[in-house]
């Protein structure tokens, strides 16, 4: 069997093509010179394991004998997995989406021998159809205009690059806002903004492919809450209903795919995500603390049941994702006949096949996905069953159906394990005991971040990926960003000041090493040489903005610790981006939360006394958005908010602005009451 380089890789996608018979190389000095020393041009081909569209490519052309000897005479071959190297997948993302107006994965981009892209594309077929060139057309020009058109080419490269290293600074000239934003006619606009790419029928924002934006669900959550706008909190729930009953939730063990190919939630492309799960968890907790509906808390402990089982290694640390295929079909493990169903549930199949749409013919590619058209209790009063009776009939076809679908072939899962996805992660879990009161969700929170720190945290210095006991690859800004998040969340459930400590000196590190001329802070750190260019991460994508998170974490950790100069970094960082964050909160979700943070004053809760972690959970449980939140069982001068409030003989509770505090409380419940 042929072999690559790639086989001494530990990332599960590299692996996987350790045996295509085009000889790949992981991004590496020795492949660039290689391509100086030959004259070739280079094609990095980026995906990642979950990725269904990268397997199809892989099958139709990198296993194909004929292709691959073409690519490996003509071009020097790289293999990149977007997860461990997302800076790279990020400059060359962006090059593709200035010269073809798209992007995705695979994502396929040409290279000069010193990186610089020329020409690149998504996926390309093996023959020519869906409108796209096939794959060996594509080569076979690239070629003809390398070695007739290299002058052309060489100038292409130097001007894509020059585009990619302004696009930028150009932005940020164009937002930057010298009026106040910190107005409720501001959070307003935002909300209107979003609430203009709203699916009113189906939930969530814009046309089909779907993908959960739970950072502008988020927002108007919170709007609500601050403004009482009740078409902001409709549209929020609206989306996270219909998600639950599409087919992007997993009906039997729970968990979410990464988005639905169709605007009803009904057909994903069945990858699980670890970061999707984490995000959908942390605002499904801000719902159920908002509404108290059940649907909201049963979503999040089976979710997390779906996390622990299948995501969560037995030696610490959540893994990154499960595949969409397996036996080489998508969505096999996850899709039913009508006839096994009735094999398996027997009399009970009838009421399961209607309420979860299960047809004779399939709903989905002569198979079923299970989704809900209707709400249990609609569904059991149209058909005249009683609910709760009918509640237990589903469970148990439940346990059913999964005994029978563990037996499956299961989808490959990608064990590598990420600093920043782990760290979201731990947030979601911190959320999660906060609006639950479940104490394993808390004793999971810190025993995950004791493992990343043991096994990522490595001499001072944070690495972003761990696989088979091995650190590699420095922190990116978001690893870093996510990191703090979770700390300051840990902070809140645990009372342990230690975890705030640990946030700061972060902190501090980012602003030393990540600094930018724009005021923003860098992708990458600043020693990195083996990159192009050092971009700047604006956008909420799948993953929250780094910056932005950067920006929320600045201004929290400015108030615990009175440092003038963050809050003023923070306020300065919103300022730059401003007005473009106004007109299109859907690309900048977080950053609009942080506007609405400033606009609603920020609420200083403290918590002090001997016996305070009996009544924390009950202010954990309650829904407060705009809270920053300290407790201690001792005296602690070493924050302001804490210091002078300590009294031995009885638990005490303050409500503070800008450090000035209402009288105290002695009772949990008037203390809530008042907030």
């Amino acid at each position: 069997m042929h072999t690559n380089l790639l086989i001494h890789e530990s990332s599960p996608y590299l692996l996987q093509h350790a045996h295509n018979p085009v000889n790949w190389f992981p991004w590496c000095e020795k492949a660039f010179a290689l391509a100086k020393e030959e004259n070739k041009p280079i094609l990095i081909s980026i995906g990642y394991a979950a990725c269904h569209w990268c397997h199809v490519m892989e099958k139709e052309s990198f296993e194909d004998e004929k292709t691959a000897a073409y690519m490996n005479q003509h071009f020097i071959n790289i293999k990149i997995d977007r997860e461990e190297r997302p800076d790279l997948d990020n400059i060359y993302m962006d090059a593709v989406q200035a010269i073809t107006g798209s992007g995705g994965w695979p994502l396929n981009v040409f290279l000069t021998s010193d990186k610089k892209p020329f020409y690149g594309g998504t996926y390309f077929p093996a023959v020519k159809m869906y409108n796209r060139l096939s794959w060996m057309d594509v080569l076979q020009n690239i070629v003809h205009a390398f070695h007739t058109k290299n002058h052309e080419i060489e100038n292409q490269a130097e001007e894509l690059t020059k585009h990619l290293h302004n696009s930028t600074h150009q932005l940020i000239a164009n937002t930057i806002s010298d009026t106040n934003l910190f107005t409720e006619e501001n959070t307003n606009i935002i909300t209107k903004n979003i609430l203009k790419q709203a699916d009113t029928v189906w939930g969530g924002f814009g046309n089909a492919p779907k993908f959960p934006q739970t950072f502008s669900i988020q927002y108007l959550l919170r709007q609500y809450y601050f403004t009482k706008n009740e078409e902001a909190l409709k549209h929020a729930l609206l989306s996270l209903d219909k998600m639950i009953y599409g087919g992007i939730y997993d009906q039997l063990s729970g968990g979410f795919a990464r988005y639905s190919t169709d605007i009803k939630w009904f057909a994903p492309h069945f990858e699980k995500m670890l970061y999707d799960n984490a995000l959908l968890i942390d605002v499904l907790c801000e719902a159920y603390q908002l509404t108290q509906n059940q649907l909201y808390k049963e979503t999040i402990v089976q979710t997390l049941a779906f996390i622990e089982n299948d995501m969560l290694d037995v030696n610490g640390g959540f893994y990154c994702a499960l595949d969409a295929d397996s036996e080489g079909e998508e969505g096999k493990f996850y899709t039913w006949s009508k006839k096994e169903i009735e094999k398996i549930l027997q009399n009970q199949a009838e009421d399961f096949c209607h309420f979860f749409n299960v047809t004779e013919k399939g709903n989905w590619e002569q198979t079923n996905i299970l989704w809900i058209q209707q709400p249990l209790e609609q569904f059991a009063a149209n058909n005249k069953l009683a609910v709760n009776h009918f509640k237990e009939v589903l469970q148990q076809c439940t346990i059913k159906l999964l005994t029978h679908r563990n037996k499956r072939v299961k989808p490959e899962l990608d064990d590598k394990i990420l600093l920043g996805w782990n760290a979201l992660m731990i947030k979601a879990y911190c959320k999660a005991y906060a609006a639950t009161n479940i104490e394993k969700y808390k004793q999971i929170a810190v025993q995950q971040m004791n493992f990343l720190q043991k096994k990522l945290h490595i001499e001072d210095r944070w690495y972003h990926t761990y696989k088979n006991g091995v650190a590699k690859i420095p922190a990116f800004l978001d690893d870093y960003a996510y990191l703090i998040q979770a700390f300051i969340h840990l902070q809140e459930i645990t009372a342990d000041e230690q975890y705030l400590v640990w946030a700061k000196q972060i902190v501090t590190n980012v602003i030393q090493h990540f600094s930018h001329e724009t005021g923003l802070f860098s992708y990458t750190h600043q020693s990195q040489k083996d990159i192009i260019i050092r971009k700047i991460d604006m956008y909420d994508g799948a993953l929250p903005s780094a910056n932005a998170t950067m920006a929320i974490n600045l201004h929290y950790l400015s108030i615990i610790f009175n440092n003038k100069e963050w809050q003023t970094l923070s306020e300065k960082m919103i300022t730059i981006m401003g007005e473009i964050v106004i007109k299109y909160p859907t690309s900048f979700g977080n950053w609009a939360s942080l506007i609405q943070q400033n606009t609603f004053t920020t609420k200083e809760i403290v918590l002090t006394g001997n016996t305070i972690h009996q009544s924390l959970p009950l202010v954990l449980n309650k829904y407060i958005p705009n809270k920053i939140l300290q407790s201690s069982n001792k005296e602690n001068s070493h924050f302001p908010l804490l210091k002078d409030k300590f009294i031995a003989e009885k638990d005490v509770f303050y409500l503070c602005t800008n450090y000035g505090c209402e009288s105290p409380f002695y009772d949990v419940r008037k203390f809530l009451a008042k907030i």
